[in-house]
């Protein structure tokens, strides 16, 4: 286990990407998923206003107005959901998962389960970062934290023209129904163990160090800009 948190410290500490591939290529930057609080509200109103009008599309499933994208940002309860979020080195969030957790007797896929809850999932990712795998990490997480709080059922609803959405859940194994140009697609999860528990407590540790990183370096640069900003008055 120690070698595991080793190896995830070692490639956060040597920088954004691994050492090069069998063929010299660079391999995908490592992404570390980190859950959001309440604090992150500005940063995840943020992120969906940079949205472009056809992705806010996919992410709600209409054109939503900034006012309207304003008040689902301001209206997400953290003590019931979970949001996680992927940022780059100037903590701008790349990608955004949102976890919504629900009675059985409300999800479309009540049938699907026994237990108490069930869990819708949405995720959105900025236009710089596609293609580098952050909405499979963040699903990934997601499904994690479901197996663990005791949900075995992660539903997902979207347009079926979402090519992302749909690229995750077949990746994933989800069973896909479409019906009117949306879909509605759920996976079965497994019970959590030992190693989804240490697994979900180590990925948070390292992304929070990550962030912790990041923002003390850029309070960092502030400070030696301010000062030479002071030298040349």
């Amino acid at each position: 286990m120690p070698n595991v948190f080793s190896n995830l410290f070692a490639k956060l500490t040597a920088g954004r990407f691994t050492p090069a591939g069998a063929h010299g290529a660079p391999e995908r930057p490592m992404i570390l998923v980190k859950e959001l609080s309440p604090r992150a509200r500005r940063r995840l109103l943020r992120h969906f206003l940079a949205l472009e009008e056809k992705d806010r599309l996919l992410r709600f499933g209409s054109k939503l107005s900034d006012e309207l994208v304003t008040r689902y940002v301001e209206n997400i309860d953290f003590s019931r959901d979970t949001v996680f979020g992927v940022y780059d080195r100037k903590l701008r969030l790349l990608g955004v998962g949102h976890l919504a957790f629900a009675p059985r007797e409300k999800s479309p896929v009540s049938g699907a389960t026994i237990k108490a809850k069930v869990a819708e999932f949405g995720v959105s990712v900025s236009a710089a970062a596609r293609g580098m795998g952050v909405g499979s990490k963040l699903f990934e997480r997601a499904a994690i934290r479901c197996r663990n709080v005791d949900v075995d059922t992660l539903y997902m609803h979207c347009l079926s023209s979402n090519k992302v959405m749909m690229h995750i859940a077949k990746k994933a194994g989800m069973e896909i129904h479409r019906d009117f140009g949306e879909a509605d697609a759920y996976l079965k999860l497994k019970p959590a163990n030992s190693a989804t528990v240490f697994q979900e407590a180590m990925e948070e540790q390292v992304a929070t160090l990550d962030y912790f990183v990041k923002a003390n370096m850029r309070a960092l640069f502030k400070w030696i800009g301010s000062l030479s900003k002071g030298e040349r008055q």
